[in-house]
């Protein structure tokens, strides 16, 4: 029986997606990243591509936080293979593609992208031709990356038309944050970037933090902040990290996922940096 990624907002338990190849505009393909550890950024990734499937939109999260794999820590998910099994083993890319609840898909990265400089360059097409054949069955592909600043996180950040990036209000949150935006701007990366407050105490205190990020920003980078949104601080939020069950899930009507929702919504009526098909090909010509 062949596997579409599902509309439908539903729990469902991984299984095997089976990708054939079509002709279609490619997704939105967005970095999800942050400054520093431990702001949300895996916990909103996750949750955010809920809210997408559950406005229709066919959403896939590929776990680029190398070797760590914590967004199929926190769905509950243990993929058997990741991409790592495709480029040095005999798997296919369907074998790597699990969906998960909600109808999102993840995939998972593995070390996979670590070894590319090691694959010649008839591999790395054969790579990009079964990568490309994602972008027809997807609106959004949401990379879930390592926090910090590093090769590996710049890498999926540069490939991707577009980033979010996680802070929170703790001061260091916002000088790591701000490190990351310098570092897109003085290699020209991103002209724009998307910034998401995360445990905020109110909106009195997310705007406030938006508005120190702005001011650097804006007086020492050439870069646009674009604000889309906030998520006040939520006890449900650990209570559904623990149970490997996300809060949009477990608790729907909660203030996270409100906050979560109004960060779809804004993310939806912003039109895309850039939509096409080739930030697989760009994601592995950086890393090889």
């Amino acid at each position: 029986m062949r596997l579409w990624p599902s509309r439908a907002n539903q729990r469902i338990s991984p299984k095997k997606i089976e990708i054939t190849e079509q002709s279609i505009a490619g997704p939105r393909a967005i970095a999800v990243s942050s400054g520093k550890g431990g702001v949300g950024k895996t916990s909103i990734s996750i949750n955010l591509a809920l809210c997408l499937a559950k406005m229709s939109y066919r959403v896939a999260v590929f776990d680029a936080d190398l070797g760590m794999a914590n967004a199929e820590v926190m769905l509950g998910l243990a993929p058997r293979y990741s991409l790592y099994d495709v480029l040095f083993g005999n798997k296919r890319l369907d074998d790597i593609i699990v969906q998960g609840p909600g109808g999102i898909s993840i995939i998972s990265g593995g070390s996979g992208f670590l070894e590319m400089a090691n694959l010649n360059q008839d591999r790395r097409q054969k790579l990009i031709g079964m990568l490309n054949m994602v972008n027809n069955y997807y609106d959004f592909v949401l990379f879930d990356t390592a926090a910090g600043i590093n090769k590996n996180v710049l890498g999926f950040v540069a490939a991707a038309g577009e980033v979010i990036i996680v802070a929170t209000p703790e001061p260091t949150s916002l000088t790591d944050a701000y490190a990351l935006i310098k570092v897109l701007s003085c290699f020209n990366v991103h002209s724009e970037v998307h910034v998401v407050i995360n445990r905020a105490a109110n909106e009195l205190e997310a705007r406030r933090t938006l508005e120190k990020l702005q001011f650097t920003v804006g007086r020492f980078l050439n870069t646009r902040i674009n604000n889309l949104g906030w998520i006040p601080e939520d006890k449900t939020v650990s209570q559904a990290i623990k149970k490997q069950n996300p809060f949009f899930l477990a608790e729907p009507s909660s203030a996270a996922s409100r906050g979560v929702a109004g960060i779809a919504g804004c993310l939806t009526n912003t039109t895309p940096l850039i939509q096409d098909k080739g930030f697989w090909g760009k994601l592995v010509s950086l890393f090889g």
